[in-house]
């Protein structure tokens, strides 16, 4: 995850004193918590009403600058609903029973995901960092990266990640919210709607980049064929440019790759998106 603000162990500890703080200035009872992620620290809560919801303290980091905005602007529509805010944390409408989409199986959570995906390409501007400032970050993070980590893949994916963002970023069309990490852990079944988004990353840009998540979402099938099973889908039923969303796939993987504990299945996945069509 790109751009921390302090590491995340470190965060970690100030999170019992960060939860104590929100509990009480939200009048929440708190309950089990869900696994602790790298985005951030996740806890079942009741409201004074009565109502359960979830606590979400977000670890600071790039990504995750207007995740509350995201949520504030979609209002529910194909997302959870934002209940309450404040630096880095935010109380979220919770979902019930909470399953993945990913345990639909890879074609029936590609019908979810198509479905969705334009509820959540609305209009926007500012807060919102755009793609080309997020591109234009990019293409300095990743061959300073590639160096630190010791060249962890062939040079030729880096390099066709730069190209592909560098050419991509100032020919864009229409300008929307996109949730930059829709892949298919973040699509949750719940009560209100049969499946909502959670967790955005969210940028201004074209719609081509929205599915780069999901072209790399391994959890909806692995492989090369299957990964090109999901680009062939997504791009014909939601009308995009398949070369340009295969260059935001392809640039996207590998600015966030470094990071990632699956570095060499998103180099795969690279190798794949490079790969004559």
């Amino acid at each position: 995850m790109a751009g921390a603000r302090l590491t995340h162990a470190a965060w970690l500890e100030r999170v019992p004193d960060l939860l104590a703080q929100r509990v009480e200035a939200w009048d929440l009872r708190p309950g089990e918590p869900y696994v602790v992620g790298a985005a951030g620290s996740v806890v079942r809560v009741q409201r004074a009403d009565g109502t359960p919801a979830v606590l979400k303290l977000v670890y600071p980091h790039r990504e995750a600058e207007h995740e509350a905005d995201a949520l504030e602007l979609w209002d529910g529509d194909g997302a959870v609903r934002l209940l309450a805010r404040d630096d880095w944390a935010m109380v979220i409408e919770r979902c019930e029973p909470g399953l993945a989409v990913a345990t639909l199986g890879g074609e029936a959570a590609l019908d979810v995901l198509v479905a969705l995906l334009p509820r959540l390409w609305k209009p926007a501007g500012a807060p919102f960092r755009s793609l080309a400032e997020e591109a234009a970050w990019w293409i300095e993070y990743v061959p300073a990266e590639w160096e630190r980590l010791g060249q962890p893949f062939e040079r030729r994916l880096a390099d066709a990640a730069l190209e592909a963002l560098r050419s991509l970023a100032t020919t864009q069309g229409e300008q929307v919210l996109v949730s930059q990490d829709l892949h298919a852990q973040n699509v949750l079944s719940a009560e209100r709607e049969p499946w909502l988004a959670i967790d955005p990353k969210p940028l201004v840009a074209e719609r081509e980049f929205a599915i780069a998540p999901i072209v790399r979402s391994f959890e909806l099938g692995e492989g090369r064929r299957a990964m090109r099973r999901r680009f062939d889908r997504l791009t014909a039923e939601l009308g995009l440019d398949r070369e340009r969303a295969r260059g935001w796939a392809l640039g996207q993987t590998i600015a966030w790759a470094f990071d990632s504990p699956y570095l060499a299945s998103h180099a795969a996945t690279a190798r794949w998106l490079l790969e004559a069509w």
